[in-house]
């Protein structure tokens, strides 16, 4: 019945695509973007209730000072900036072949079919609990070092992982190491890039 357990995220997201259009807007929105102070003040009281939010809105008014002549960039004029395609390309890749390698490791580990379902859940709740981690510990860090770590940690587990499936078929419990090592790869990525 896993596939019940899958459909729990529809309703959710219904009920919050029905709500949605009762909640204010951001007061950053408002403000930087929409250049909407009175609707920025009025979001804060939506939000916060009633107070004085001069300190909050001064702090926003600084940093729409400092983003003055900053051009915000839809996704065509992106997809389109020369000096991000490198970064683009990377991500590119990583997703495509973080979509890719899941299913080969499962087939080429010979788990039992029933046994998959739960890989699956697992893979699901470590890549939560990577990016619970990461959002707690990025502040302390940074993100140059969370990139270039989960980075290297990534190529260590990749480099472990093809070890463990090549010998899989001569020590079964690499099998189930193998499944360890998909877990591990995900939460470094989700601490990393």
């Amino acid at each position: 019945m896993w596939n019940v357990l899958l459909s729990f995220s529809g309703p959710v997201a219904l009920i919050q695509l029905l709500f949605l259009p009762f909640f204010p807007e951001s007061p950053p929105y408002l403000l930087l973007q929409k250049d909407d102070k009175a609707g920025c003040l009025k979001a804060m009281k939506q939000l916060w209730g009633e107070g004085n939010y001069h300190t909050e809105f001064d702090d926003l008014m600084k940093e729409k000072a400092i983003t003055k002549g900053t051009k915000i960039m839809n996704v065509l004029e992106v997809l389109r900036e020369r000096s991000v395609h490198p970064q683009l390309c990377a991500m590119l890749l990583l997703l495509l072949s973080l979509q890719l390698c899941g299913l080969k490791i499962f087939e080429t580990a010979n788990l039992q079919e029933s046994i998959i379902p739960y890989v699956s859940l697992g893979v699901s709740i470590s890549e939560l609990i990577s990016v619970i981690f990461c959002s707690s510990i990025i502040d302390r860090f940074g993100r140059r070092v969370l990139l270039c770590g989960g980075y290297l940690l990534m190529a260590l587990v990749l480099v472990l992982l093809e070890t463990s499936l090549l010998l899989s078929d001569q020590f079964l419990w690499l099998r189930y190491c193998s499944v360890i090592l998909i877990f591990l790869f995900i939460i470094a990525y989700g601490l990393g890039p």
